[in-house]
């Protein structure tokens, strides 16, 4: 008799309830430690001097301000977020949209999952109207997805060339940025750059020794200070992550939110005085004598405030944002402090490049003349002095936006044509009694016309003295433009303000209708 142990059927494990409770503190907690982040990682990063993604995005907006998407995204790295911070918040109560890439996950590398949160808030942010702001933190592409990787930094840069114009693009370099990922910041319509702990290049100095033998540091080659004053490529250059970031803020309270809308304009000052006598005597009325206009640009615009743009490269001439009764204005200025003012190749670059973002942004401007002309040389000749002088006469030509010129004293030659004369389309053009518009100088234009005489006299000095002083009486007299309907008015320093002021209100509703056209050549 064959007995055999009776079966007992198995017992089904018992599952634990699924509760509605149950799946919401899951949920808490994993999405609690994907935020706390790895905790050695989040060390090493601050031992470098650096902040985390969502650290910086703290700082940048406002509180609690910050919706999140694809915080639960993995992709090669098997980490949550797959390396970068996505989203979007406020700052002082208008939206924006940003992306903070996190090097405590792969060293913030970017990959195909990595790249599409990126594009995602990009085409969220064009489809909205806000502007996108980009941390970048990254040692560039992941090596291990191959041509994925570099597909999706493609797909970015596509991205903001669809954008430009459309939506102010910020790029804040707060750690590595090589390779091909440099050309996001390029692409921006302004980039910071934090010292030390901030270096972008193409090439990095392994492959600069490999290639020429050159030894140099991460930051000799591409820290903020190189990009800051010799590149320009860094528009913004700060000490540390709080400063850097309290800048972008500062910078977004200027702009418009895309080019649809006007600038946020806000009260001006309740104790405004438009009349400022310390203008007449800040300007030298010697024409070789140098002065920092920006105690100009102070004494101009609202609380003598005004963000620079491009501090500390090509200084020859000054651009900034300021307000003028509130309303936001972009200032162009020669620098007689630098060059005595002249204006060279990096100048003209620097200047067009703000003068098209202030259009594209329905951003009035204001141009303040003190030029002797381009800076002669056969190093700026052989550099294309011709061609990017070109770039800002462009640039000015093509600006629709309201624009007001105040000439202080010289404005030689081809120098006074490109920096906004009416005759490219200034609206209102004013001068100081000190202007002196001419070809020249009158002493060189002497020397040239006269040259014959010159040679031939028994004193030719005392005869060159005699027509300097003629050629100043007849040609080059404050009142010579005016006469002929170049300058609209030539006005006392002191009201220089409330003249600016006036002009921008008047032109306030400006509109001008260009050409049917798929879009003009700039000689780039």
């Amino acid at each position: 008799m064959d007995v055999r142990p009776a079966v007992r059927p198995t017992q089904p494990q018992q599952q634990p309830q699924r509760t509605m409770r149950a799946l919401r503190d899951r949920r808490d907690e994993l999405a609690g430690r994907i935020a706390l982040g790895d905790r050695v990682a989040v060390e090493r990063q601050h031992r470098l001097g650096k902040r985390t993604a969502r650290e910086r995005l703290e700082l940048l907006l406002d509180e609690g301000s910050f919706v999140e998407v694809d915080m639960y995204r993995r992709g090669t790295t098997g980490a949550h977020t797959d390396g970068v911070v996505a989203g979007s918040g406020t700052v002082d109560g208008r939206r924006v949209f940003v992306y903070a890439q996190d090097f405590t996950i792969s060293g913030g590398s970017l990959g195909a999952g990595h790249a599409e949160k990126i594009h995602k808030v990009m085409d969220m942010a064009v489809a909205t109207g806000s502007p996108i702001v980009a941390l970048n933190d990254s040692g560039g592409a992941r090596i291990q997805e191959g041509v994925m990787a570099l597909n999706g930094y493609g797909g970015i840069f596509r991205r903001q060339v669809e954008a430009s114009g459309i939506v102010p693009q910020i790029s804040v370099v707060l750690g590595p940025c090589a390779g091909g990922a440099a050309y996001s910041p390029a692409l921006a319509d302004f980039t910071f750059m934090v010292r030390e702990t901030a270096q972008m290049y193409l090439t990095g100095p392994d492959v600069v020794q490999a290639v020429s033998g050159e030894r140099v540091t991460h930051n000799q080659l591409g820290g903020a200070d190189v990009h800051g004053s010799m590149s320009g490529v860094a528009s913004f250059v700060h000490d540390d992550e709080e400063s850097c970031l309290a800048d972008v803020r500062y910078l977004l309270s200027l702009l418009p939110s895309n080019n649809l809308e006007p600038p946020p304009s806000c009260e001006p000052p309740s104790d405004d005085d438009d009349v400022r006598p310390d203008l007449a005597s800040l300007v030298p009325v010697s024409p070789n004598q140098p002065y920092d206009i920006r105690a100009v640009i102070g004494d101009v615009v609202d609380d003598g405030e005004f963000l620079e743009v491009h501090e500390g490269w090509a200084a020859n001439v000054v651009c900034a944002f300021a307000r003028v009764g509130g309303e936001v204005v972009g200032v162009v200025g020669n620098q007689p402090l630098v060059l005595a003012g002249v204006l060279d190749t990096a100048a003209s670059q620097k200047a067009a490049r703000f003068v098209r973002f202030c259009d594209a942004f329905n951003i009035p401007l204001v141009t303040l003349v003190d030029v002797p002309g381009f800076l002669p040389g056969t190093d700026q000749e052989y550099g294309g002095a011709i061609r990017h002088g070109a770039k800002l006469l462009y640039a000015y030509c093509e600006a629709s936006v309201p624009r007001v010129q105040v000439i202080l004293r010289k404005a030689y030659g081809g120098a006074y044509i490109v920096m906004d004369s009416r005759s490219i389309g200034c609206d209102l053009s004013l001068a100081w009694p000190t202007n002196e518009i001419a070809v020249m100088g009158a002493e060189a234009a002497v020397n040239v016309i006269h040259r014959k005489e010159l040679a031939a006299a028994a004193d030719p000095d005392e005869l060159r003295q005699v027509l300097v002083a003629r050629y100043a009486d007849e040609l080059a007299h404050p009142y010579y433009a005016a006469e002929r309907g170049l300058v609209d008015d030539v006005i006392d320093p002191a009201q220089t303000r409330a003249a600016v002021r006036r002009g921008l209100e008047m032109l306030r509703d400006k509109r001008r209708r260009s050409p049917a056209r798929k879009h003009g050549n700039v000689p780039l």
